[in-house]
This record gives structure tokens, sequence and C-alpha cells, in this order.
């Protein structure tokens, strides 16, 4: 509701875009954007002449009193009057570049305590544009250099105030005057706005990118360099990982950025490090051995490191011979990954660069070392944390040091056994790197995948040698900052190397216990230097109005950038405290949000919440932009990245972390609440491109494509006869019913029958007949994004009905159900009981051992049996690899030892649980036989980079639960509080 009427200027809220107050032409408040009147190309008064002076005490239009911040009020006026300046909020950085959590900033830090938004932004400088999207405009600045405040550094942008007629300019972040230099002097119009702010896109542009003059460099612009690290041990060799790296890197030479000026190197290490001469006078590379992994010592002072178009066919034979180079005599279990690591950092420190690093063992000789510390007595419990934190500090070490030299290290990991990606995972965190995981890697099934990524990973637009600073306006504070990175100082992020899919968030934070100004600018600036050697600063700056209306706030959240910073912030806490106090800072902050919202307004005196007169003290329904925030919250809670029990393997946990701390918004909100598609009863529309123009979930990709109606992630949706596609944005999962259609089986699949047929030996097919290709199309465009040219495509797993295997892994994205670990037990229901009521209410207890885990009954003819009886695995990845080496290789991938992904780990299995989460089985059926229990360990697919299955040993209730959720299925959400996706 609106404030009580006030003095002129007054009467709305405070940032709101409101006329000026009545007078005579040019007495509005300057920055007011209206019509000029008659003779508005007139020079403006010299000083002193014009209109009367404002009377003592008071101070000018649009001027707070000298020396005083923006907006402060005049001294001995009421402390709740602010001089509203009105800006023109329409100059927006666009969406795909930064997202807000809200549209308006509190006030004061009593009104964001009371409001529990959570403040913050994310971050994407480098997004691509869409097709209907205008390009970032580039400024080359003149001879007054680029324009910035000389106390903050700020940047000159939109939301400056100009003064004494366009002699100087008051900072926008700080308050400070700064005086106008003579070249960039222009004079204001009636308005008290710049006549040339429309010819600079600086003063009328969110968004705009500055050719840094020489005082920006350190250093002369480097070369683009790319260097790779490539493990060759039996186990690479054998998987086919060392092929398709070599086929991607090959096919990649031609967009690799540069133009002429790009550099290349090689480096493959096993118990050895082997060096490459590629200098361009030779014609096949020449391979340079070192043993002696303590002395290490680079064999060539040249040539290590060479010029790809002068040396291009040396390059291209070496990538042709390489998969074969080490077939013969692979070495078994050995790598001496921190060794190749020094090497690659003695050829590259001097260039800096992008590294590209493949591992598909745990390091185990040399610096670097690791050893196993898989436990499985630790988890599920509150020492699970220490498996999620390096034990060594040498990585990190390692990392600090490749940053400082611009060095930033991309990692593809290829697990058969436990690696350990804690520690591994530093490299990418702190180099602005990134890591992908392909977890029982095969050649057939992931080999295209692998080289569509590692394709986009060096041919995507790159910014080099880069550094970043967020500023906001005083009174507010940067506190907390999320993705890859390593923080210089307090808040200055060090990025050796910065791409279109590099996203960045932060936690904004009251300084002050009041905002001075009627608005709030946030600046993110980054400087980098481009391919093509020129160096530049992107400069992001919006405003945002401030309110003291709480109300006001919670309306404007942005629901889907809250959940991503939520995420991160949650990815945070799991690490520095445990998972289980991530998760319930989830909860926590959605009950909290939801009972602000509820509430309403509540004015407050000093501090303290003032009782409302009975007419108002009733809660209103919740916000309609705030309806999916406890679904999205309770897809949080049960995501792999946070969900507990004893079935999710560490390092498929890390590799989550990974993901989220790099995702943007599109992709974020499907790997929290995934898709469930049926595949069985498309209508006629659906797999084509939609006739005019659409938008929204319902169609994806360049062409728009028609999607299937989404599912309620509920067992309920799921019927004996029919096929589904699951997709989390990350991975997809083909589930499919006893009872499917024998043609479309065959379609899809070849197969006419499921029965006695491996799922992990099918692959979709995407063409054929109108249904396969259908399918196809819907696969293809829900990995199409907006400006990005790039396709990478989803591992794929298919499952059948009643699948003991890989069904219970499924079953974890059906969040709408009750989970099998305490803390999970919630279904969509009793959540919204919760957060409507949570001092009435808590989590439902657990079931009693064997007991099915609240699943609703099945519908006739629906969903069928629970997955056979016998102890569930305790924390594997899924199901082996498909037998047989792949086709030109002696032999397949080396035996794991004890305790890898594909045996039992050391102490025998964990304790038998209760079937997992199937629903009974219906009247007259029969379960399936009994089979043999799977083995435990790796040996699958896992959502984020492999699958881990199996439910975790039944626990005690947690105190003060709610009663336990009926059999029957949970009721529709009540009217006004829920609704569905």
């Amino acid at each position: 509701r609106p404030p009580p009427p006030g003095p002129q200027g007054q009467g709305q809220a405070p940032g709101m875009f409101q006329p000026p107050p009545p007078g005579p032409p040019g007495q509005g408040a300057p920055g007011m954007f209206q019509p000029p009147p008659p003779g508005a190309g007139a020079p403006p008064p010299p000083p002193g002449a014009g209109s009367a002076p404002p009377p003592p005490g008071m101070a000018p239009p649009g001027m707070a009193p000298p020396g005083a911040a923006p907006g402060m009020t005049a001294p001995g006026g009421p402390s709740t009057q602010l001089y509203q300046e009105v800006i023109d909020y329409n100059i927006k950085i666009p969406e795909r570049l930064f997202r807000f959590t809200t549209n308006k900033i509190p006030q004061t830090q009593a009104i964001a305590t009371s409001c529990k938004v959570p403040l913050g932004g994310v971050l994407r400088p480098l997004a691509p544009a869409g097709d209907d999207e205008e390009d970032v405009d580039t400024v080359q600045p003149g001879s007054a250099g680029i324009i910035r405040c000389k106390r903050c550094r700020t940047y000159i942008n939109a939301f400056v105030h100009w003064v004494e007629h366009g002699r100087r300019w008051r900072c926008n972040i700080c308050a400070q005057m700064n005086d106008t230099p003579a070249a960039y002097f222009c004079h204001l119009d009636e308005e008290g706005l710049r006549k040339d702010r429309f010819d600079r896109p600086e003063l009328s542009k969110g968004v705009v990118e500055f050719i840094a003059p020489a005082e920006y460099m350190v250093r002369p612009p480097q070369e683009p360099t790319y260097f790779f690290v490539l493990d060759v041990s039996a186990t690479a060799v054998r998987s086919g990982m060392l092929q398709s790296a070599a086929n991607a890197i090959k096919a990649s030479l031609d967009g690799l950025p540069g133009r002429g000026r790009t550099k290349i190197g090689f480096i493959t290490y096993d118990n050895s490090v082997h060096y490459y001469n590629m200098s361009s006078d030779l014609s096949q590379p020449q391979m340079l051995v070192v043993s002696d992994l303590k002395e290490l010592f680079v064999p060539l002072p040249d040539n290590l490191l060479v010029n790809l178009q002068e040396s291009r066919s040396v390059v291209e034979t070496f990538l042709d011979s390489l998969p074969e180079m080490f077939a013969k005599n692979p070495v078994v279990s050995q790598s001496c990954l921190g060794p190749a690591l020094k090497a690659a950092f003695t050829v590259m420190k001097n260039v800096g660069g992008k590294m590209c690093v493949f591992q598909s063992i745990m390091p185990n000789l040399g610096d670097g070392a690791l050893k196993p510390r898989e436990n499985q007595a630790l988890m599920g419990t509150p020492n699970e944390v220490k498996l999620l934190r390096p034990e060594t500090a040498w990585y990190k070490d390692t990392a600090v040091e490749f940053s400082r030299q611009q060095i930033s290290v991309d990692m593809f990991l290829f697990p058969y056994q436990y690696m350990d990606l804690a520690a591994l995972g530093e490299l990418p965190k702190l180099t602005s790197g990134n890591l992908y995981s392909y977890v029982m890697f095969n050649y057939e099934k992931d080999g295209e995948r692998l080289e569509q990524q590692l394709n986009k990973t060096l041919t995507t637009k790159t910014a080099f040698e880069a550094v970043m600073r967020i500023r906001c306006t005083k009174g507010m504070r940067i506190t907390n900052f999320y993705g890859n990175f390593f923080i210089r100082g307090t808040d200055l992020m060090a990025l050796p190397n910065v791409n279109t899919d590099s996203v960045f968030g932060f936690d904004l934070v009251h300084d002050e216990q009041n905002v001075a100004s009627n608005y709030v600018t946030i600046q993110a600036a980054l400087l980098y230097t481009s391919s093509e050697g020129q160096r530049r600063i992107r400069v992001m700056t919006q405003a945002l109005p401030v309110t003291s209306i709480g109300s006001d706030i919670v309306k404007g959240m942005d629901v889907n950038t809250a959940c991503n910073l939520l995420c991160k912030q949650g990815v945070d806490v799991s690490v520095k405290s445990s998972i289980d106090n991530a998760r319930m800072r989830l909860q926590q902050t959605c009950a909290d949000l939801v009972r602000a919202a509820k509430g309403g307004d509540r004015r407050s005196v000093s501090g303290y919440t003032m009782p409302q007169a009975s007419q108002e003290s009733e809660e209103k329904d919740l916000p309609e932009n705030l309806r999916l925030m406890p679904l999205h919250t309770l897809a949080m809670m049960k995501n792999v990245a946070f969900r507990g029990g004893t079935d999710v393997h560490p390092d498929e946990r890390i590799q989550a972390h990974h993901l989220i701390n790099q995702m943007w918004l599109d992709t974020s909100k499907n790997f929290i609440y995934p898709r469930l598609f049926p595949l069985h009863d498309m209508l006629p529309d659906v797999g084509y491109p939609a006739e005019g123009r659409a938008s929204g979930d319902k169609v994806a990709g360049r062409d728009n494509v028609v999607l299937p109606q989404a599912q309620a992630l509920t067992i309920d949706s799921l019927t004996s006869d029919g096929i589904y596609l699951l997709d989390n944005g990350v991975d997809m999962y083909v589930w499919v019913g006893r009872q499917a259609d024998p043609s479309l089986l065959n379609s899809l699949f070849g197969v006419s029958s499921m029965d006695g047929v491996d799922p992990n030996s099918l692959m979709m097919q995407s063409s054929g007949d109108d249904f396969s290709s259908r399918v196809g199309a819907i696969v293809q465009a829900l990995r199409e994004f907006p400006g990005d040219p790039y396709v990478v495509n989803a591992k794929t797993m298919i499952i059948n009905e009643g699948d003991a295997q890989m069904e219970p892994r499924f079953f974890w994205f059906l969040i709408e159900d009750p989970a099998s670990f305490q803390g999970g037990t919630f279904s969509y229901q009793d959540f919204m009981n919760f957060v409507n009521n949570p001092a009435g209410s808590a989590p439902p207890a657990q079931s009693a051992p064997g007991a099915p885990r609240g699943m609703p009954s099945p519908k006739p003819g629906g969903y069928g049996a629970p997955p056979p009886p016998g102890p569930q695995p305790g924390g594997g990845y899924g199901g082996p690899p498909p037998p047989g080496p792949k086709p030109g290789y002696s032999a397949g991938p080396p035996a794991p030892p004890q305790g890898s992904y594909g045996g039992p780990p050391p102490g025998g299995m964990p304790p038998p649980g209760p079937p997992n989460r199937g629903p009974p089985p219906p009247r007259g059926a029969q379960p399936p036989p009994p089979g043999p229990p799977p083995q435990a360990g790796y040996g699958g697919p896992p959502p984020p980079g492999g699958a881990h299955r199996g439910p975790p040993p039944p626990g005690p209730p947690p105190r003060g639960a709610p009663p336990p959720p009926r059999g029957g299925p949970p009721p529709p959400p009540p009217p006004g509080n829920q609704s569905r996706p």
C-alpha cells in the first residue's frame, strides 16, 4: 500500500518514477526525465543567475546539504524524510548478464531483516547475445581517458548526478564530487541531463565496454595459449579417453582464438613426465622423457610451446599418433599428476593461458600424490564433511601460484573408482576454470559428448588475464562471492580466464543502519585481454530503488535468481559446516520468507515490531511470485548436492557443487526442479517447431520446438504403459514401463521388448520414423540455449521399471514424494504444512524398517512392484560399463582394486535398509523374483557426473516431527498457497 501523503514530491514510494513538483520550467529535480520546455537548446545560465536562491537552511532542488551524501535530509529535518532523486530505472543491464534477487532494496537493515528476502545477485559477464538482443556497445575513450571517480574509482555511468551546469559530477557510489575534464564537458539541458547522453553509450546504457589505454596494462597482452596435460596410463588408453581427447583437440585447432598468434603445447605422463619438441622444422614431434620426479627439470629451453600456425603439421602428426603411442605397453595404476603440473607450469608461467588436464586415476606418485580416504562409515554422519574438504593443501597452493601467473586449469576427469575430487577440484576452482567428470567413461556412449564439451571449451569466446571488482552504493556492502576465482586483497577477483559460461554470485548486506539515498547502484567492472590482444573493460551498472515497504521487496523477488543464489550459499555452508546445516538453512530461509510474506507489512519503532489493528492482523495469501518457492526449496533439499543418507558418493557430491557454482539460471532451475515429460502420448504438435512466435517453458531450442506437457515429480505421474523423459539440465533419464508399447520401444531403442535387455547396451535413436524424430528434436532442443552456438549432448540413461540398480536413483528426482533420509521425509504437502505453520509441524517420522517410504498406492494399471528385496548398495555409482573392449583397443580398462567403483568398499557392505521407495504392487500382481544384490561402489551414471543407487539404512525419527504421511496420495495444494510448476 502507498505511504501516507507527505511533503511535495514525497507522495510516492522512494525511488519511484514521479512527475516533478510544480514550478517554473527548469526547476524540476536534476536528473528528472521529462520533456524539455520551449527553448530547450539555450545554453545554461551562468552561476548565480536564474531563479531565486532557496530559503536559508534549505538545499537547492536536487542538491543535498553541503557535504552530505546523495539523498540526505537537511540538518534538523525528520530522520525518515529523504530527498527524492529521480533517475531512469529503464536503463538496465540485460538479463542475460545480470540478475538480482529482488527489484527493490530495503531502506534499513531492520526492514531487510524482517522481510527475509535474500539480497544478492548473479552475474554472467560474457554471456552471448540472443538473436533479438543487442551486442554490448564499445567505447573508445577520447583525450580525457576513461572518466572515473577520484575516491572510489567508480566508472562513469548513466546514474551519476551532474551539477554546476555539467562542470562537476557526483559519484553515485561514494557521493564524491568530481571535476569534469574539459575534453569531456558538455552542457546540460533543462532536465539537468547532458545533451550528448544518447551519443555516449556509457551515459545511456547499463553495460558498455571501454577500450583500455596503456595505463591499464601491467605487461603487453600475451598470445592466447593452450597447453594440454594428458594422462597416458593404461586406464586412459584402454577406455578410449585418449582417442576421444585427441580427436577433439585436432577438430578444434581451426577454431582456437588468436588469429595466427595462438600458442600450443603438450605434456603426457604416467610414472614419468614426457615433454614434446614441436619445432616447425621437424617432420614429427620429439619426445623427451624425465623420470626423476623429485628433481624435475625442463630438458629443452625452446619449442615446448610453439606457434600453432607455424607448427601445425607437427601438432597434427602428434595428435594422430597419440592414441597408439602408449597402447602397446601402458603403465598400470601409476600417475604423477603433480610433477606433470609443475612441468607444465614451468613452460607456461611467462605467458599464462589455459591448461587442460585429463586424468583417469587417482594421482599416486610425486608431489600431489593422494591416498584413498573414502570411508563408508562417515557417510550420512556429521563427519561426512571431512570427505568434502581437501586433506592436502598442495593443490590449493599450486592453484594460487597458477592464478598469479595467469594460468587457468580446466580438469576433465574419468573416474572408475574414488579419485578425491575435493582435492583435485581446488585447481579449477581457484584458477577460474571448470571441472568435468565422466564417470565410467565409455568411448561409444560418451566419446561424442566429451568431444563436444572440449570443442566448446577451446573455441568459445575467452577473456584472458582478467580481474573483476563489484562496487555498491555507500550504506550497502558486498560480502560473499561465489564461483571460481581467487580473491586478491578483500574484493578483487583474479580470473586468469573468463568465458561465456563463467558465472559469479554475490551477497549484498547493509553496512549502515540506513541507506541515505533513494536508490542503490551496483557496478561490476571486468578488465581483461581479448583473444585479439586488446585490453578491454566491461562495465555493468544497475540502479535499484530503495523502499521502506517490506511487501514491495517481497513482491519484487525473483524466485529463480534467489534459488540459484541460495544453492551457491548452500554449497559454501555444506563445505564449511555440514550438509545437514546447509539443508536446514535452506528450509529455514523458506519458512521465514513465507511467514514474512504472509504476515504483510509490520510497522516498527526503534527496531521493535508494533502490533497491528485486528482487521489488519489476518495473514495474507502468498504473493504470486513466491508460489513456487516452497516447492523449489524442497527440491534443493533433496538435490544430490544437499541430500542426506549414505548413498551419495563424495566425488558425486563435489561434482554437483562445482556445477552449482558455475550454473546460470536457465540450467539451475531445471537442476533444482527437473522436468518430467511423457513421451508415449504426445500431442500432434509436440516435437515440431511452434507456429508463430512462442516462448516460455512450453517450447525449447532455437526453432521453438513444442515440448510435451511437464508432469509433477511424483510417482503418481508414472504408469506402467508409459515412457518418460526426465531432464535435470545436466543429464537425462528415460524411464520405461513394463507394459510400454512395443512399437514405440522399437522406434526408440530398436527392440520390441525390454525383457532381458541390458539398458546400458542401448542407445536412444533420434531418427528413423516420426516418433523417434520427434523425440530426437525434443532432446536436441533441451540443450540449445539463446545466443549459444554450441550444443553439448546430455548423458542419457535408460531405466527399466523395477530395475533394482538404477530405478532407486531415478526416484531421487521425484521430490514431491517422501525421500529416504532424515530431513528429507517431507512430501510436498507435508512441506507446505510446515512452512505455513513451522511452530505447529515438523518433518514426518521415519517409516519402520522394511515399510514402503510413504509412497501412494498405484493407480489401476499404473506403476508396478518395488525393486527386489535384499541389501541395497550404500554408495555406488550404478552399473558397470558395457562389457568388452572398445574396438581397436587390446583390452578393456584394468580391473579395479578392492573398494573401487566396481567392487564393495573396504569394511564390507552397509547394513541393509528398507526396499527403496517403490510403491506396493497392484492387487493380483506378483513382484519380480529377487535377484542377487548389486555390489556397492562405482558402476554407472551419476546425475551430474555419475549415478548412485540404493537407500540409506533407516534411522531414528527427528525430534518434534509432524505425524507421518498417510498412505494415500497427498491432497492437491490449497488454493492461493502453492502451485505446480
